[in-house]
């Protein structure tokens, strides 16, 4: 049901990289999918839209108007939703908002800095905020209100002005936790949209969606290759790909709460990943029992089923030393320390996109309700890149004011790198600041 490796292997090292690969082929025409989807919004705009939605999403839409969803929708979703559910939304706002409020404090906040050198130059950098954000969620085999929050928040707390939320809605079907959290975030514009289209609206704008600065949030293969593509056109936060976590656990780990934590991340789809890291034996073996009972009693049972068995691992390895050796080539998106005095360890763990430390911490609550926003690095880009934040929806610009003394002596030494370079004019120009 699910690979058992073990590092003294002489196979091992070929078993953990093949965990991370994807078929090519699917790639390449997925790819050229995309690429058709891109060129056709661009050309055609709102008609390509309304199209696209149609075939993909089962809708019957005769115009644009059809797929926006106004401010009066969102409030009556709010107003009408369960008011426990209605709670849970606003406790993870808050604590997301507040999260985020400490992360803009500590990066620095207001119009940035600047200091003086010895020659009386300013130097510094001005902060800004993006002007209009797009945020994707997905809306296919699971909806996520959640990522709403995740990335809505963080660039309100950053100062972005205008947000633009696009949802795919299979079969017409609105989600009223989803639109009730996007009016507790303030969102001003949501169109049912999904899939490649939603990102080509996004970025080249239509007549019905504007054209944003910035696109955020995940979604499947096909977002990700979207977003890929327009990269450059707009930014974006990162290419997502299937959701993963990798557990180091010791024998102080429930086998039955790992299991459990397992299944958590793969019921998102058929291509996430689930991955357990021990020297114990006894405990992977207890998980590895555990396995299909608990299997059983789930809900989404066919999507975890395949998860855990073409892409889930129990590993074997001889300390927790060795352990972390294997978490930073594998570089994961959420990292649980289901072990003794996880802080103690916490050094140790180079590349990482969530760290949850200890047994009582599980990998759920960064999902939802811990404060971090829970879009995050997959595939191994932990390497280089981190979890979404304040910081991704600033720009920030250089600020050079030279002094008289300043303009000389700089002006001089650059003069003459220029020169050295071939780029005479650049001489020149700095030259005249001499002159003058």
């Amino acid at each position: 049901m699910i690979a058992r490796l073990d590092s003294d292997s002489p196979l091992f090292d070929s078993a953990l990289k093949s965990l991370g690969e994807f078929p090519e082929q699917d790639r390449i025409q997925i790819r050229a999918s995309v690429t058709a989807i891109l060129e056709d919004v661009r050309v055609r705009g709102d008609e390509a839209l309304v199209e696209l939605t149609n075939r993909f999403d089962g809708q019957s839409a005769s115009n644009m108007a059809a797929l926006s969803i106004g401010q009066d929708q969102l409030l009556e979703a709010y107003e009408s939703i369960d008011d426990l559910v209605r709670d849970a939304l606003i406790e993870s706002a808050d604590r997301v908002r507040e999260y985020h409020e400490h992360q803009k404090s500590s990066i620095g906040s207001g119009d940035g800095w600047r200091y003086t050198d010895s020659m009386g130059n300013q130097l510094g950098q001005s902060i800004r905020p993006m002007s209009r954000v797009g945020i994707y969620a997905p809306g296919g085999k699971a909806s996520y209100p959640s990522t709403v929050i995740m990335t809505a928040i963080p660039a309100q707390v950053a100062g972005v002005k205008e947000m633009v939320l696009c949802v795919p809605t299979p079969g017409g079907e609105l989600n009223p936790v989803l639109l009730a959290a996007a009016h507790l975030c303030g969102i001003d514009h949501v169109f049912a949209l999904g899939g490649a289209q939603a990102i080509a609206a996004m970025a080249f704008g239509t007549e019905a969606v504007p054209k944003v600065d910035k696109i955020v949030g995940p979604g499947n293969i096909y977002v990700a290759t979207a977003k890929e593509m327009v990269f450059g056109k707009v930014g974006i936060d990162m290419i997502a790909g299937p959701s993963e976590v990798l557990i180091v656990a010791d024998d102080s780990a429930d086998p039955s709460w790992v299991v459990q934590d397992m299944f958590a991340q793969a019921e998102h789809d058929e291509m996430a990943q689930a991955i357990v890291i021990s020297p114990s034996e006894k405990l992977l073996e207890a998980i590895a029992q555990q396995l299909p009972i608990k299997l059983a009693q789930q809900k989404r049972q066919p999507i975890i089923a395949e998860a855990i068995s073409s892409r889930g691992a129990l590993i074997k390895v001889k300390d927790l030393n060795e352990a972390f050796e294997i978490v930073n080539k594998i570089a994961p998106e959420h990292l649980q320390l289901a072990i003794h005095a996880p802080e103690g360890w916490l050094p140790s763990v180079q590349h990482a996109g969530a760290i949850f430390l200890g047994v009582d911490t599980a990998e759920v609550v960064g999902d939802y309700t811990a404060g971090p926003s829970h879009v995050l690095p997959t595939s191994g880009t932990a390497r280089f890149a981190s979890p979404l934040g304040v910081y991704d929806f600033q720009t920030r610009t250089s600020i050079i004011q030279c002094s008289r003394e300043g303009a000389i002596k700089l002006s001089r030494a650059a003069a003459i790198l220029a020169s050295e370079e071939g780029l005479y004019a650049h001489a020149e120009s700095a030259l005249a600041r001499l002159k003058g």
